[in-house]
């Protein structure tokens, strides 16, 4: 499968033509879920609350699951897919229709890397984690995938007294560019988190994976890597994920813009969160629904084409039943920004002293449609102060 071009993200609009853009471009809702979630997860605080399932089993689940709108799956190498069982994956996309979309190197679980996997300053346990996302992108590789998500949870400080901190970076931008240019031509979708598991973890949040893709790319030597970037293709891309987002306290809508503002957006994982707080990866709209709202239209303001990744911790509900639950918030959230009146809004963005009032009363109007007694909106038109 050749790269998805993401350049027209990029494309910038403004007044008639991005109101245009809006009212005929649509959110193609497909979404992906992450193998990982369906089998309970272990955690210091409480005894599993269901059954482990076998790889088998989650499939499955998953596979009952594609006529409700489950697209793809996503999986750790080698704890979810690996060489004894890639012959499965494969029969299982063969029978459903169903894709693998990523196969995302596990780098932050074995006791190997206790003090980083990319970033590691010991030689072993870091060339281990640069061979592995270099099997994590074959494998991808060979399965067509849209690219290659890499999380590095373990990778960071928790008191960063004495610690070359700038070459703890640079080591992690080097072993990403060592991997991709001996697979070249496989993205990688790079996830932000600000802590947890460790105190503070490296390019912990938006922009600051701008900045790795950026450092990256430049790093990167392969004639086939060079020239998907001189065609103007980002290779070093982001998964932006919500509740790590709202973990750092950033805005959902304003964060997507970093990404979606260079091309370089490959996916997005949706579930919902408190500001701050652990990351409780809690079903897609539970809380701060206007957060999703918002991101959904950053997304179609830039045209974003790409799949919406549900990764959620469904601890007391079954695991059908929470995805179901959340490909409805996101459906039901995007059938409120199709029904918005865009050239309004577009307007009074661009106008907000000629329309003080009206994106808000037009959001509180989506929100209840059956609610008639409102008044006029017409009078939030005042430019009075």
């Amino acid at each position: 499968m050749p790269l998805k071009d993401l350049r027209a993200q990029a494309n910038h609009r403004t007044g008639d033509a991005l109101a245009k853009h809006l009212s005929e471009f649509d959110l193609d809702l497909r979404f992906t879920a992450g193998i990982w979630f369906f089998s309970p997860a272990a955690t210091r605080f409480h005894a599993k609350y269901k059954k482990d399932l076998s790889i088998e089993e989650r499939l499955d689940i998953a596979a009952s699951l594609k006529d409700y709108g489950l697209y793809g799956l996503e999986a750790h190498y080698p704890n979810e897919i690996n060489e004894a069982n890639v012959e499965l994956w494969k029969q299982f996309t063969r029978d459903t229709g169903i894709r693998l979309i990523t196969v995302i190197p596990l780098l932050f679980y074995d006791a190997q890397f206790e003090f980083g996997s990319l970033s590691n300053p010991l030689h072993e346990p870091r060339r281990v984690a640069i061979e592995r996302t270099k099997r994590s992108l074959e494998v991808s590789k060979e399965f067509d995938c849209d690219f290659s998500v890499v999380w590095p949870g373990i990778d960071g400080y928790e008191n960063p007294f004495g610690i070359d901190l700038a070459g703890m970076r640079r080591r992690f931008a080097e072993g990403l560019a060592e991997a991709m240019d001996t697979v070249p031509g496989v993205r990688i979708a790079f996830e932000p988190k600000p802590y947890e598991p460790r105190g503070r973890i490296l390019f912990s949040l938006t922009a600051e994976g701008v900045l790795l893709g950026r450092q990256v790319e430049a790093m990167l030597s392969h004639e086939e890597n060079r020239k998907l970037l001189g065609d103007g293709h980002k290779l070093l891309c982001m998964n932006p994920e919500v509740g790590h987002l709202l973990m750092g306290y950033e805005d959902l809508s304003y964060a997507l813009s970093w990404p979606l503002g260079e091309g370089r957006l490959a996916h997005t994982h949706w579930n919902s969160q408190p500001l701050g707080n652990y990351d409780q990866d809690l079903n897609v709209g539970l809380i701060s629904p206007e957060q999703m709202e918002t991101g959904l239209y950053t997304l179609k303001m830039h045209g974003y084409t790409g799949y919406f990744g549900i990764d959620i911790n469904p601890e007391r509900m079954p695991v059908d039943v929470a995805l179901k639950i959340s490909m409805d918030a996101l459906r039901a959230a995007n059938d409120r920004i199709n029904g918005l009146d865009h050239a309004s809004i577009v307007e009074a963005a661009e106008r907000p002293d000629a329309h003080r009032g009206l994106i808000e009363a037009m959001l509180v109007r989506a929100r209840a449609p059956q609610v008639s007694h409102f008044f006029p909106i017409g009078d939030t038109l005042s430019t009075v102060t």
